[in-house]
Protein backbone atom coordinates (compact mmCIF):
# COMPACT_ATOMS: atom_id res chain seq x y z
CA UNK A 1 0.00 0.00 0.00
CA UNK A 2 1.45 3.46 -1.23
CA UNK A 3 1.64 5.83 1.37
CA UNK A 4 -1.25 8.14 -0.56
CA UNK A 5 -3.28 4.81 -0.59
CA UNK A 6 -2.76 4.97 3.32
CA UNK A 7 -3.68 8.63 3.35
CA UNK A 8 -7.17 8.20 1.44
CA UNK A 9 -7.37 5.08 3.74
CA UNK A 10 -7.08 7.19 7.00
CA UNK A 11 -9.43 10.08 5.95
CA UNK A 12 -12.25 8.02 4.10
CA UNK A 13 -12.13 6.11 7.84
CA UNK A 14 -12.30 8.89 9.96
CA UNK A 15 -14.90 10.71 8.01
CA UNK A 16 -17.06 7.04 7.17
CA UNK A 17 -16.55 6.77 11.36
CA UNK A 18 -18.40 10.31 11.69
CA UNK A 19 -21.38 10.02 9.24
CA UNK A 20 -21.55 6.19 10.42
CA UNK A 21 -21.84 7.85 14.03
CA UNK A 22 -23.98 10.30 13.01
CA UNK A 23 -26.44 8.15 10.67
CA UNK A 24 -27.02 5.75 13.84
CA UNK A 25 -28.00 8.32 16.51
CA UNK A 26 -31.87 8.47 16.03
CA UNK A 27 -32.11 4.99 16.94
CA UNK A 28 -31.12 5.72 20.17
CA UNK A 29 -32.42 9.40 20.50
CA UNK A 30 -36.04 8.40 19.01
CA UNK A 31 -38.89 8.92 21.85
CA UNK A 32 -40.48 5.23 22.26
CA UNK A 33 -43.28 4.38 19.75
CA UNK A 34 -46.63 5.91 21.82
CA UNK A 35 -44.54 8.70 23.13
CA UNK A 36 -43.54 10.14 19.84
CA UNK A 37 -44.76 12.85 17.39
CA UNK A 38 -47.33 11.02 15.12
CA UNK A 39 -44.95 12.58 11.88
CA UNK A 40 -41.81 10.94 13.79
CA UNK A 41 -39.72 9.65 10.73
CA UNK A 42 -36.86 8.15 13.05
CA UNK A 43 -36.84 4.21 13.19
CA UNK A 44 -40.61 4.14 11.47
CA UNK A 45 -39.75 1.52 8.96
CA UNK A 46 -38.10 -0.73 11.90
CA UNK A 47 -41.28 -0.03 13.64
CA UNK A 48 -43.84 -0.71 11.27
CA UNK A 49 -42.47 -3.51 8.69
CA UNK A 50 -40.08 -5.40 11.55
CA UNK A 51 -40.67 -4.68 15.46
CA UNK A 52 -44.59 -4.56 16.27
CA UNK A 53 -45.13 -7.28 12.83
CA UNK A 54 -42.97 -9.84 14.51
CA UNK A 55 -44.55 -8.81 17.92
CA UNK A 56 -47.99 -9.32 16.82
CA UNK A 57 -46.78 -12.51 15.38
CA UNK A 58 -45.92 -14.08 18.29
CA UNK A 59 -48.74 -12.59 19.83
CA UNK A 60 -51.03 -15.36 17.75
CA UNK A 61 -52.06 -12.27 15.39
CA UNK A 62 -51.50 -11.86 11.57
CA UNK A 63 -49.13 -8.97 10.45
CA UNK A 64 -50.55 -8.98 7.32
CA UNK A 65 -53.36 -7.49 8.69
CA UNK A 66 -53.61 -3.97 8.72
CA UNK A 67 -56.80 -3.43 10.89
CA UNK A 68 -54.88 -5.69 13.59
CA UNK A 69 -52.22 -4.06 13.49
CA UNK A 70 -53.33 -0.49 14.01
CA UNK A 71 -55.44 -1.89 16.57
CA UNK A 72 -53.09 -3.58 18.57
CA UNK A 73 -50.06 -1.76 18.08
CA UNK A 74 -48.48 1.91 17.71
CA UNK A 75 -47.84 1.89 14.00
CA UNK A 76 -48.73 4.25 10.98
CA UNK A 77 -48.16 2.26 7.92
CA UNK A 78 -49.19 -1.18 7.13
CA UNK A 79 -46.75 -4.54 7.52
CA UNK A 80 -46.15 -4.74 3.56
CA UNK A 81 -46.46 -8.20 2.11
CA UNK A 82 -42.86 -8.95 2.87
CA UNK A 83 -41.61 -12.98 2.84
CA UNK A 84 -43.25 -14.83 5.81
CA UNK A 85 -39.65 -15.96 6.29
CA UNK A 86 -38.70 -12.18 7.37
CA UNK A 87 -40.87 -12.54 10.72
CA UNK A 88 -38.44 -14.79 11.85
CA UNK A 89 -35.27 -14.41 10.21
CA UNK A 90 -35.33 -10.99 12.27
CA UNK A 91 -36.97 -12.22 15.53
CA UNK A 92 -33.85 -11.63 17.86
CA UNK A 93 -34.29 -7.62 16.71
CA UNK A 94 -38.37 -7.76 18.42
CA UNK A 95 -37.08 -10.43 21.31
CA UNK A 96 -35.62 -7.29 23.91
CA UNK A 97 -36.83 -3.56 24.31
CA UNK A 98 -37.61 -1.68 21.43
CA UNK A 99 -34.45 0.74 21.88
CA UNK A 100 -32.38 -2.12 22.34
CA UNK A 101 -33.87 -3.47 19.19
CA UNK A 102 -33.69 -0.49 17.26
CA UNK A 103 -30.19 -0.21 17.88
CA UNK A 104 -29.22 -3.55 17.23
CA UNK A 105 -30.62 -3.54 14.11
CA UNK A 106 -29.62 -0.34 13.10
CA UNK A 107 -25.76 -1.54 13.79
CA UNK A 108 -26.38 -4.65 11.93
CA UNK A 109 -27.92 -2.61 9.10
CA UNK A 110 -24.32 -0.53 9.30
CA UNK A 111 -22.13 -3.72 9.26
CA UNK A 112 -24.83 -4.62 6.12
CA UNK A 113 -23.63 -1.11 3.87
CA UNK A 114 -19.84 -2.14 4.54
CA UNK A 115 -20.37 -5.59 3.38
CA UNK A 116 -22.17 -3.95 0.20
CA UNK A 117 -19.06 -2.16 0.13
CA UNK A 118 -16.82 -4.94 0.32
CA UNK A 119 -18.52 -6.60 -2.52
CA UNK A 120 -18.33 -3.77 -4.71
CA UNK A 121 -14.76 -3.52 -4.12
CA UNK A 122 -14.54 -7.42 -5.01
CA UNK A 123 -15.72 -6.47 -8.21
CA UNK A 124 -13.87 -3.52 -8.81
CA UNK A 125 -11.15 -5.05 -8.15
CA UNK A 126 -10.62 -7.00 -10.94
CA UNK A 127 -10.39 -4.30 -13.00
CA UNK A 128 -8.24 -1.92 -11.30
CA UNK A 129 -5.38 -2.45 -8.62
CA UNK A 130 -6.34 0.02 -5.55
CA UNK A 131 -5.93 -2.46 -2.54
CA UNK A 132 -8.96 -4.48 -1.37
CA UNK A 133 -9.23 -2.34 1.76
CA UNK A 134 -9.05 1.05 0.69
CA UNK A 135 -11.86 0.33 -1.91
CA UNK A 136 -14.02 -0.97 1.02
CA UNK A 137 -13.31 1.61 3.45
CA UNK A 138 -14.26 4.78 0.72
CA UNK A 139 -17.07 2.75 -0.78
CA UNK A 140 -18.42 1.97 3.13
CA UNK A 141 -17.54 6.07 3.63
CA UNK A 142 -19.93 7.45 0.76
CA UNK A 143 -22.35 5.49 1.53
CA UNK A 144 -23.33 6.59 5.08
CA UNK A 145 -22.33 10.18 3.96
CA UNK A 146 -24.49 9.69 1.37
CA UNK A 147 -28.61 10.28 1.39
CA UNK A 148 -29.29 6.38 0.54
CA UNK A 149 -26.88 5.03 2.68
CA UNK A 150 -28.10 7.49 6.13
CA UNK A 151 -31.68 6.58 5.22
CA UNK A 152 -31.32 3.12 5.68
CA UNK A 153 -30.23 3.86 9.43
CA UNK A 154 -32.60 6.54 9.82
CA UNK A 155 -35.45 4.98 9.03
CA UNK A 156 -34.69 1.47 9.90
CA UNK A 157 -34.83 -0.14 6.52
CA UNK A 158 -34.64 -3.83 5.48
CA UNK A 159 -32.65 -2.97 2.59
CA UNK A 160 -29.05 -3.23 3.54
CA UNK A 161 -29.91 -7.38 3.45
CA UNK A 162 -32.05 -7.31 0.31
CA UNK A 163 -28.26 -4.63 -1.05
CA UNK A 164 -26.43 -7.28 -0.22
CA UNK A 165 -28.50 -10.30 -1.90
CA UNK A 166 -28.43 -8.38 -5.30
CA UNK A 167 -24.85 -8.00 -5.66
CA UNK A 168 -24.19 -11.65 -4.07
CA UNK A 169 -26.63 -13.08 -6.97
CA UNK A 170 -24.94 -11.32 -9.45
CA UNK A 171 -21.78 -11.45 -8.52
CA UNK A 172 -20.90 -15.02 -7.67
CA UNK A 173 -23.86 -16.73 -10.45
CA UNK A 174 -21.28 -17.59 -12.44
CA UNK A 175 -19.00 -19.21 -10.65
CA UNK A 176 -20.66 -19.28 -7.06
CA UNK A 177 -24.27 -20.57 -8.03
CA UNK A 178 -25.28 -21.74 -5.04
CA UNK A 179 -24.63 -19.01 -2.62
CA UNK A 180 -26.25 -16.79 -5.84
CA UNK A 181 -28.95 -18.90 -4.94
CA UNK A 182 -29.03 -18.14 -1.22
CA UNK A 183 -28.16 -14.52 -1.84
CA UNK A 184 -31.40 -14.40 -4.29
CA UNK A 185 -33.06 -16.02 -1.29
CA UNK A 186 -32.14 -12.72 0.93
CA UNK A 187 -33.36 -10.45 -2.20
CA UNK A 188 -36.89 -12.33 -2.20
CA UNK A 189 -37.18 -10.69 1.03
CA UNK A 190 -39.25 -8.10 -0.47
CA UNK A 191 -41.35 -9.48 -3.82
CA UNK A 192 -41.07 -6.75 -5.75
CA UNK A 193 -36.91 -7.35 -5.72
CA UNK A 194 -36.94 -11.38 -5.96
CA UNK A 195 -39.62 -11.51 -8.85
CA UNK A 196 -38.03 -9.32 -11.56
CA UNK A 197 -34.78 -10.47 -10.21
CA UNK A 198 -35.29 -13.54 -10.63
CA UNK A 199 -37.00 -13.20 -13.98
CA UNK A 200 -34.10 -11.19 -15.14
CA UNK A 201 -31.31 -13.61 -13.64
CA UNK A 202 -33.28 -16.67 -15.48
CA UNK A 203 -33.39 -14.75 -18.80
CA UNK A 204 -29.89 -14.03 -19.00
CA UNK A 205 -28.79 -17.94 -18.55
CA UNK A 206 -28.87 -18.56 -14.84
CA UNK A 207 -31.51 -20.50 -14.39
CA UNK A 208 -30.66 -22.83 -11.78
CA UNK A 209 -30.05 -19.99 -9.70
CA UNK A 210 -32.91 -17.90 -10.41
CA UNK A 211 -35.23 -21.23 -9.95
CA UNK A 212 -32.89 -22.01 -6.70
CA UNK A 213 -32.81 -19.10 -4.90
CA UNK A 214 -36.95 -19.08 -5.14
CA UNK A 215 -37.54 -22.23 -3.94
CA UNK A 216 -35.11 -21.46 -1.06
CA UNK A 217 -37.12 -18.19 -0.14
CA UNK A 218 -40.31 -20.47 -0.55
CA UNK A 219 -39.41 -23.06 1.54
CA UNK A 220 -38.07 -21.04 4.20
CA UNK A 221 -41.67 -19.45 4.29
CA UNK A 222 -43.54 -22.40 4.06
CA UNK A 223 -44.04 -23.04 7.78
CA UNK A 224 -45.07 -19.44 8.76
CA UNK A 225 -47.23 -19.52 5.71
CA UNK A 226 -48.76 -22.70 7.21
CA UNK A 227 -48.82 -20.96 10.49
CA UNK A 228 -50.92 -17.95 9.30
CA UNK A 229 -53.04 -20.22 7.48
CA UNK A 230 -54.44 -21.93 10.27
CA UNK A 231 -54.82 -18.68 12.57
CA UNK A 232 -56.95 -17.16 9.82
CA UNK A 233 -59.03 -19.96 9.52
CA UNK A 234 -58.20 -21.26 6.07
CA UNK A 235 -56.78 -20.77 2.84
CA UNK A 236 -59.79 -18.90 1.25
CA UNK A 237 -59.25 -16.47 4.80
CA UNK A 238 -55.57 -15.85 4.87
CA UNK A 239 -56.36 -14.69 0.84
CA UNK A 240 -59.13 -12.10 2.42
CA UNK A 241 -56.16 -10.35 4.57
CA UNK A 242 -53.47 -10.58 1.80
CA UNK A 243 -56.22 -8.97 -0.18
CA UNK A 244 -56.90 -6.52 2.49
CA UNK A 245 -53.25 -5.65 2.48
CA UNK A 246 -53.12 -5.10 -1.28
CA UNK A 247 -55.99 -2.42 -1.01
CA UNK A 248 -54.82 -0.39 1.38
CA UNK A 249 -51.41 -0.03 0.25
CA UNK A 250 -52.62 0.84 -2.71
CA UNK A 251 -54.88 4.12 -0.83
CA UNK A 252 -51.81 5.21 1.14
CA UNK A 253 -50.26 9.12 0.31
CA UNK A 254 -46.79 7.06 0.31
CA UNK A 255 -47.78 3.97 -1.81
CA UNK A 256 -50.29 4.78 -4.43
CA UNK A 257 -49.68 5.55 -7.74
CA UNK A 258 -51.68 8.43 -8.50
CA UNK A 259 -50.70 9.80 -5.17
CA UNK A 260 -49.01 13.28 -6.00
CA UNK A 261 -46.96 13.21 -3.10
CA UNK A 262 -45.50 9.48 -2.76
CA UNK A 263 -41.51 8.87 -3.50
CA UNK A 264 -41.89 6.23 -5.67
CA UNK A 265 -39.42 6.24 -8.39
CA UNK A 266 -40.95 3.17 -10.70
CA UNK A 267 -41.98 4.77 -14.16
CA UNK A 268 -46.08 3.88 -13.34
CA UNK A 269 -45.85 6.59 -10.25
CA UNK A 270 -42.99 8.84 -12.24
CA UNK A 271 -45.12 9.34 -15.53
CA UNK A 272 -48.22 10.16 -13.06
CA UNK A 273 -46.44 12.86 -11.15
CA UNK A 274 -45.31 13.90 -14.56
CA UNK A 275 -48.08 13.61 -16.40
CA UNK A 276 -51.26 13.42 -13.77
CA UNK A 277 -52.29 10.38 -16.11
CA UNK A 278 -52.06 7.37 -14.14
CA UNK A 279 -55.47 4.85 -16.23
CA UNK A 280 -56.54 1.70 -14.71
CA UNK A 281 -54.22 -1.48 -15.29
CA UNK A 282 -50.96 1.27 -15.57
CA UNK A 283 -48.87 -0.78 -13.35
CA UNK A 284 -49.48 -4.49 -14.88
CA UNK A 285 -48.51 -2.64 -18.32
CA UNK A 286 -45.11 -0.91 -17.08
CA UNK A 287 -44.05 -4.28 -14.75
CA UNK A 288 -44.86 -6.15 -18.07
CA UNK A 289 -43.16 -4.09 -20.83
CA UNK A 290 -39.73 -3.12 -18.40
CA UNK A 291 -39.45 -6.98 -17.91
CA UNK A 292 -39.77 -7.42 -21.22
CA UNK A 293 -37.60 -4.84 -22.81
CA UNK A 294 -35.14 -5.47 -20.66
CA UNK A 295 -35.00 -9.00 -20.89
CA UNK A 296 -34.31 -8.57 -24.50
CA UNK A 297 -31.33 -6.36 -24.02
CA UNK A 298 -29.86 -8.40 -21.09
CA UNK A 299 -29.52 -11.61 -23.35
CA UNK A 300 -27.45 -9.38 -26.37
CA UNK A 301 -24.84 -8.75 -24.03
CA UNK A 302 -22.17 -10.83 -22.92
CA UNK A 303 -23.82 -13.21 -19.97
CA UNK A 304 -20.64 -10.71 -17.76
CA UNK A 305 -21.16 -7.60 -18.73
CA UNK A 306 -21.11 -5.09 -16.10
CA UNK A 307 -23.43 -3.16 -18.23
CA UNK A 308 -25.99 -5.91 -18.00
CA UNK A 309 -25.77 -6.12 -13.89
CA UNK A 310 -26.36 -2.16 -14.06
CA UNK A 311 -29.52 -2.52 -16.48
CA UNK A 312 -30.76 -5.42 -14.74
CA UNK A 313 -30.77 -3.81 -10.94
CA UNK A 314 -32.00 -0.27 -12.61
CA UNK A 315 -34.80 -2.61 -14.12
CA UNK A 316 -35.88 -3.93 -10.69
CA UNK A 317 -36.41 -0.65 -9.15
CA UNK A 318 -38.23 0.96 -12.09
CA UNK A 319 -40.76 -2.10 -13.06
CA UNK A 320 -42.71 -2.13 -9.78
CA UNK A 321 -43.40 -0.22 -6.71
CA UNK A 322 -39.65 0.95 -5.76
CA UNK A 323 -38.72 3.79 -3.10
CA UNK A 324 -35.43 6.40 -3.55
CA UNK A 325 -33.55 4.25 -1.13
CA UNK A 326 -34.13 1.33 -3.31
CA UNK A 327 -31.19 2.16 -5.73
CA UNK A 328 -28.55 0.59 -3.08
CA UNK A 329 -28.82 -2.50 -5.03
CA UNK A 330 -27.18 -0.67 -8.10
CA UNK A 331 -24.02 0.33 -5.85
CA UNK A 332 -21.42 -2.50 -7.21
CA UNK A 333 -22.79 -2.42 -10.84
CA UNK A 334 -22.33 1.12 -10.97
CA UNK A 335 -18.93 1.35 -9.92
CA UNK A 336 -17.71 -1.37 -12.04
CA UNK A 337 -19.31 0.80 -14.98
CA UNK A 338 -18.24 4.05 -14.15
CA UNK A 339 -14.59 2.65 -13.76
CA UNK A 340 -15.43 0.74 -17.51
CA UNK A 341 -16.51 4.26 -18.90
CA UNK A 342 -13.88 6.09 -17.43
CA UNK A 343 -11.15 3.32 -19.74
CA UNK A 344 -13.70 3.53 -22.81
CA UNK A 345 -15.32 6.81 -22.26
CA UNK A 346 -14.30 7.36 -26.27
CA UNK A 347 -15.69 4.26 -27.77
CA UNK A 348 -19.63 4.04 -28.92
CA UNK A 349 -21.85 3.13 -26.05
CA UNK A 350 -19.80 4.12 -23.10
CA UNK A 351 -21.17 7.97 -23.16
CA UNK A 352 -24.29 6.64 -23.02
CA UNK A 353 -23.17 4.40 -19.51
CA UNK A 354 -21.69 7.28 -18.17
CA UNK A 355 -25.24 9.15 -18.20
CA UNK A 356 -26.76 5.87 -16.52
CA UNK A 357 -24.07 6.34 -13.82
CA UNK A 358 -24.39 9.98 -13.21
CA UNK A 359 -28.13 9.88 -12.89
CA UNK A 360 -28.07 6.62 -10.52
CA UNK A 361 -25.76 8.87 -8.25
CA UNK A 362 -28.28 11.61 -8.10
CA UNK A 363 -30.61 10.00 -5.33
CA UNK A 364 -27.19 9.55 -2.97
CA UNK A 365 -27.10 12.91 -3.63
CA UNK A 366 -30.30 13.93 -3.26
CA UNK A 367 -29.47 15.46 0.93
CA UNK A 368 -31.32 17.72 3.27
CA UNK A 369 -29.87 20.63 1.47
CA UNK A 370 -30.05 19.57 -1.80
CA UNK A 371 -34.29 18.80 -1.26
CA UNK A 372 -34.64 22.01 0.93
CA UNK A 373 -33.24 24.22 -2.18
CA UNK A 374 -35.53 22.15 -4.29
CA UNK A 375 -38.54 22.37 -2.45
CA UNK A 376 -38.06 26.43 -2.48
CA UNK A 377 -37.11 26.76 -5.97
CA UNK A 378 -39.71 24.05 -7.62
CA UNK A 379 -41.91 22.86 -5.09
CA UNK A 380 -42.43 19.73 -3.03
CA UNK A 381 -44.00 17.73 -5.90
CA UNK A 382 -40.92 18.49 -8.11
CA UNK A 383 -38.92 17.28 -5.26
CA UNK A 384 -40.28 14.34 -4.49
CA UNK A 385 -40.01 13.59 -7.97
CA UNK A 386 -36.47 14.41 -8.89
CA UNK A 387 -35.29 11.13 -7.80
CA UNK A 388 -37.60 9.04 -9.68
CA UNK A 389 -36.46 11.05 -12.87
CA UNK A 390 -32.99 10.35 -12.28
CA UNK A 391 -33.39 6.67 -12.13
CA UNK A 392 -35.81 5.97 -14.96
CA UNK A 393 -33.46 7.89 -17.09
CA UNK A 394 -31.06 5.70 -15.69
CA UNK A 395 -33.05 2.72 -16.94
CA UNK A 396 -33.50 4.33 -20.47
CA UNK A 397 -29.23 5.04 -20.76
CA UNK A 398 -28.20 1.58 -19.87
CA UNK A 399 -31.06 0.29 -22.36
CA UNK A 400 -29.35 2.57 -24.82
CA UNK A 401 -25.89 1.73 -23.75
CA UNK A 402 -26.79 -2.12 -23.96
CA UNK A 403 -28.13 -1.89 -27.73
CA UNK A 404 -24.72 0.02 -28.42
CA UNK A 405 -22.71 -2.20 -26.86
CA UNK A 406 -24.50 -5.66 -27.98
CA UNK A 407 -21.76 -8.08 -29.18
CA UNK A 408 -18.89 -5.95 -27.72
CA UNK A 409 -16.12 -8.00 -25.30
CA UNK A 410 -14.60 -5.07 -23.69
CA UNK A 411 -15.46 -5.80 -20.33
CA UNK A 412 -13.85 -8.95 -18.64
CA UNK A 413 -16.01 -11.53 -16.68
CA UNK A 414 -16.64 -9.48 -13.70
CA UNK A 415 -19.76 -9.82 -12.81
CA UNK A 416 -23.00 -12.24 -12.80
CA UNK A 417 -25.63 -13.39 -14.99
CA UNK A 418 -23.90 -16.11 -16.70
CA UNK A 419 -24.41 -19.78 -16.49
CA UNK A 420 -25.75 -21.78 -13.52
Amino acid sequence: MTARERSILIVAAIAGSLCAWHALAPSWQVPLPGQADPAEQRTQDFRDALYYPIREFLAGGVPYDPAAMFAHWPVRQDFNLYQPYHLVAHLPFALPGYRVGAVAFSVFSLLLLVALAALTAYAVRRLVTVPFVVTTVVVAALLVASQVGKAQLYVGQVNPLIAVGVAGALLFCRDRPGWAAVALALAWLKPQFGFPLAILLFARGSRRVALAGTAIAAVASLPVVVLLVARTGGIGAFADVVAANLTYARGTAYGAVDSPTAQRIDVAAVLFRVTGWAPDGIELVVLAVVLVTSVLLVRRLDRASPVADLLTCLAVVVCVVHQPGDVLIAVPATAVVAVLWWRHRSEPGWGTAGLAVLAVAVPFAHLYTVDSALVTLFGPRVAVTVDGLAVVFAWCASSCAAVRLSGSRLAPPIAAGGGG
